[in-house]
């Protein structure tokens, strides 16, 4: 009914078998995870600064930007820009680097990296506190 198989396999599972392409540790693995989920939250952290411009903003693109560098390896990362008359939705953008902050916190944990998940956690919180509704006062 079927051809049976005539070559190898090019997934190799055998023990004691070598293989033609390289393979990364799982140190490695996490490293370059941790860099793109720092690298995402820089990006929505730059479009946040780009629509509402902070001190806190500035000091935490700058954390980010030096541990992206730092994981992978000195290059920096790439900055975005906000384009004239973009008036984004600042709640959005909370929440969606709130999200990204989570992802990397979760992965520097599991890396054990703890000025990563600090950092993160921190991102977190500021994020939290940004998408809080804010208490009007009364007289």
């Amino acid at each position: 009914m079927y051809e049976p198989i005539r070559t190898k396999s090019v997934h190799s599972t055998m023990a004691g078998t070598t293989s033609d392409f390289p393979h990364l540790s799982r140190e490695e693995e996490l490293d370059i995870q941790l860099a793109g989920h720092l690298a995402a939250l820089l990006t929505v952290t730059d479009e946040l600064r780009g629509a509402a411009p902070s001190a806190d903003l500035d000091a935490a693109a700058e954390q980010l930007a030096g541990q992206v560098a730092r994981l992978r390896g000195g290059p920096a990362p790439a900055r975005a820009t906000v384009a004239d008359g973009h008036t984004p939705r600042l709640a959005a953008l909370h929440r969606r680097a709130h999200a990204l902050a989570g992802r990397a916190l979760v992965v520097a944990a599991s890396r054990a990296d703890t000025a990563a998940a600090i950092l993160a956690a921190e991102r977190m919180d500021a994020h939290t506190v940004a998408l809080e509704p804010r208490e009007v006062a009364s007289a």
